[in-house]
């Protein structure tokens, strides 16, 4: 799929074979990395310990199913197809599927596969064995402790949240009690009921979701791998629907009900035979596929079934939401195309999207189902999401995101809000006018909001900026709407962010959520630190290009290039060095400088709160591990646009200052990883980075300070 273009060559590392041992390390074992290349496993664990890496302690079978993401991203440039089917035992099915329902994971890396030949094992040579021994030297000097994989080994958090938390009561719940809808901070995204080993919400998870109020959990839904499609036979439904009915009924007893997120119908392969014995199901094309036209009444005829089988299987389903614009192309109006297609081209994209909501209405209606149904508006046009919301039957909640198209300035750069966002505080213009004309016409509504993370930094399990969360919380209860959905797939995890909106709209306070998390000697020092942190992520240089394409996950692990790569940055994946794509909006200085203030202000407030309380109790201390986080990753961010500035100055005093600072920003970001390893992590993109990944960017960083040295 896609084009491909020449590798890049990570050149700090003596030969791709060095690399390919190097990143994966921590993740696959050595046997199985000896059968891809063609070596013994004495070969590559001999590779390892010669750039001074200590045997690998390596995962379970089930912690590696949760990190083929993070292996595949890793990989990239390192290997082609056959090989990364190899590395992860696969077959190429799997990883189809993979690269196009987990969540655009083929957008992610960047809609093409570098033109990498097949690797294979040879002997390094002396110059290869010499430059690997300088290597184990930069690792010795720079980490002289040894504890390369950290203390923290990866995943331990997923055994830590599923145990039951020590005090937490389940909280008693009204069936008719406002929503309040979170994720999973570990789920898998693309097919999380066929393996019952990766449970995506355990008892103590959901127990301790209960405890900070949540009431409902969703997942991801391929609609035909839970109910027979006639475009898409599936196998293994009856499994998936039993794990289903099996994950309903745990989740009530913690007062939590079960969602599905549908983005129906999926579009098949262009040359699929069902387009030929259907050719009226043919929609729209992009790329390779089409989509199965829902202006066909056999095609909606068919999905309420699906629906409505689904809702009689699993009666105590809590419901599903639907989005019907952007994300994957689904109907033909889906990506704005419509008119593209022989039987859409003459109805406007409100009838037909508004008409598919219908069709799950139906569905759920035809099994005389409980099941809500939530519309959400994402990618609606504002010139025809208010005649979508008049064509929505009674009965269908819409939601809105809250702060999108709120108007913001930040370093003299005016925006509007168009994506997740911490930073500012909602509810912005457009969501009001969707709520007050889906109210007019008597439906229900629902606040999308980001409360835990955003894509402004979702690799840290929360960003305890709460007086914003409190402030929006707060003006969204004042605009008159109660149901909440409160993150993505990220910012699910249990928070003080998550709490303050049960406690905001219960009628307390930020002190009075202090006193009870915190303590009562602490609640004044914890109050101001949160609303210290608050204001300086305001300041946070937010657009929609910025939080998709800067190095804003990865930090300071992303690599500093000798020279540019060419490369375009990815939607949340891989950054290169695209300062342009990065910054989008905001000139180059003022986007570095704006991430600067925040990095700057998250340390005056741990500096701060160090002072007032200099033992924290626990509970404080995983909120200080988590914005000193934050603020290595914003200087790191800040750092790279310079050196890219730098660079194209060939500032050589300026590239020599960024590169130290780099590599104590790595050292820094290692030593929190190595205590914490839920850092670095986000439930759809898996790991961002891995400890051996902040030492590599201290390779990365020694070896660049050292070229240039020798090129003056």
């Amino acid at each position: 799929m896609g084009n491909s273009p020449t590798p890049l060559e990570a050149a700090w590392f003596p030969s791709r074979m060095h690399a390919f041992v190097w990143r994966n390390w921590s993740l696959v074992s050595p046997a199985r990395m000896a059968a891809v290349v063609g070596a013994k496993q004495q070969d590559i664990e001999q590779v390892g310990l010669s750039m001074g890496l200590q045997p690998s302690r390596g995962l379970s079978d089930a912690q590696r199913r949760r990190s083929s993401l993070t292996i595949i991203r890793r990989n990239w440039h390192l290997l082609p197809y056959d090989q990364l089917l190899s590395l992860l035992g696969w077959t190429a099915e799997e990883m189809a599927y993979t690269l196009r329902e987990d969540d655009f994971f083929f957008v992610k890396l960047g809609l093409h596969k570098p033109n990498c030949p097949p690797l294979r094992w040879s002997q390094p040579t002396a110059a290869e064995s010499a430059r690997a021994a300088e290597i184990a030297a930069v690792v010795r000097s720079h980490f002289p402790d040894g504890s390369l994989e950290g203390n923290d080994p990866l995943f331990s958090f997923v055994e830590t949240l599923s145990a039951p938390p020590a005090s937490a009561a389940v909280r008693p719940r009204d069936p008719n009690s406002p929503l309040r809808m979170a994720y999973s901070f570990f789920a898998l995204y693309g097919d999380p009921l066929l393996d019952p080993a990766l449970n995506p919400y355990p008892d103590g998870y959901l127990a301790r979701l209960s405890a900070v109020g949540a009431n409902a959990v969703w997942l991801q839904a391929v609609l035909s791998r839970l109910s027979p499609l006639p475009w898409a036979p599936e196998s293994n439904i009856d499994r998936r629907r039993a794990a289903l009915s099996g994950l309903v009924a745990r989740a009530a007893r913690y007062g939590i009900k079960i969602f599905l997120y549908l983005n129906e119908p999926r579009s098949l392969q262009s040359s699929s035979p069902v387009f030929e014995k259907n050719p009226n199901w043919r929609g729209v094309t992009e790329q390779d596929f089409t989509s199965v036209c829902t202006s066909n009444p056999e095609v909606r005829s068919a999905l309420s079934g699906a629906v409505a089988d689904l809702c009689r299987a699993v009666p105590d389903l809590g419901g599903f939401f639907t989005i019907t614009a952007s994300e994957n192309l689904t109907n033909c109006w889906s990506h704005g195309r419509g008119g593209d297609c022989p039987r859409c081209k003459s109805r406007k994209p409100d009838e037909v999207i508004a008409e598919l909501n219908a069709s799950f209405y139906e569905g759920i209606r035809a099994a005389n189902g409980r099941q809500r149904l939530i519309a959400w508006d994402w990618g609606w046009g504002d010139d025809w999401a208010p005649a979508a919301i008049e064509r929505l039957p009674l009965g269908v909640e819409l939601m809105s995101v809250s702060e999108w198209s709120l108007p913001i300035e930040r370093g003299g750069v005016k925006s509007e809000i168009g994506e997740y966002c911490l930073s500012a505080i909602g509810p912005g213009p457009r969501a009001k006018r969707h709520w007050a004309a889906a109210r007019k016409r008597g439906l229900s509504v629902v606040a999308k909001c980001q409360f835990g993370v955003s894509w402004e930094l979702s690799a840290v399990p929360y960003l305890p900026v709460v007086e914003n969360v409190a402030l929006h919380t707060a003006a969204i209860r004042d605009s008159g709407v109660e149901n909440l959905m409160l993150g993505w797939t990220l910012g699910g995890h249990p928070s003080p962010n998550i709490e303050a909106v049960a406690e905001i709209t219960s009628g307390g306070t930020l002190e009075t959520l202090a006193r009870r998390r915190h303590g009562e000697p602490n609640a004044a020092a914890a109050v101001a630190f949160w609303k210290q942190c608050s204001a300086a992520f305001r300041q946070f240089p937010f657009n929609g290009g910025c939080v998709y394409n800067a190095p804003l996950q990865v930090g300071p692990s992303n690599p500093l290039w000798p020279k540019p790569t060419g490369y375009k940055a990815t939607m949340v994946g891989i950054p290169y060095d695209d300062l342009d794509g990065w910054r989008a909006i905001y000139p180059p200085d003022i986007f570095a400088a704006q991430l600067e203030k925040v990095a700057v202000g998250f340390e005056a407030a741990l500096d701060e709160l160090g002072k007032a309380i200099p033992q924290p109790p626990s509970s404080l201390a995983e909120e200080m591990l988590c914005i000193r986080a934050a603020a290595i990753h914003f200087a790191g961010v800040a750092n790279q646009c310079r050196f890219v500035l730098a660079r194209r100055a060939s500032d050589q005093t300026a590239i020599q200052r960024l590169i130290e600072s780099e590599i104590t920003l790595a050292k820094r970001l290692h030593a929190l990883q190595s205590r914490d390893s839920r850092l670095g992590f986000e439930a759809s993109n898996q790991y961002y980075y891995i400890p051996l990944d902040l030492i590599e960017k201290v390779i990365n960083c020694s070896w660049l300070a050292s070229t240039l040295s020798t090129t003056k």
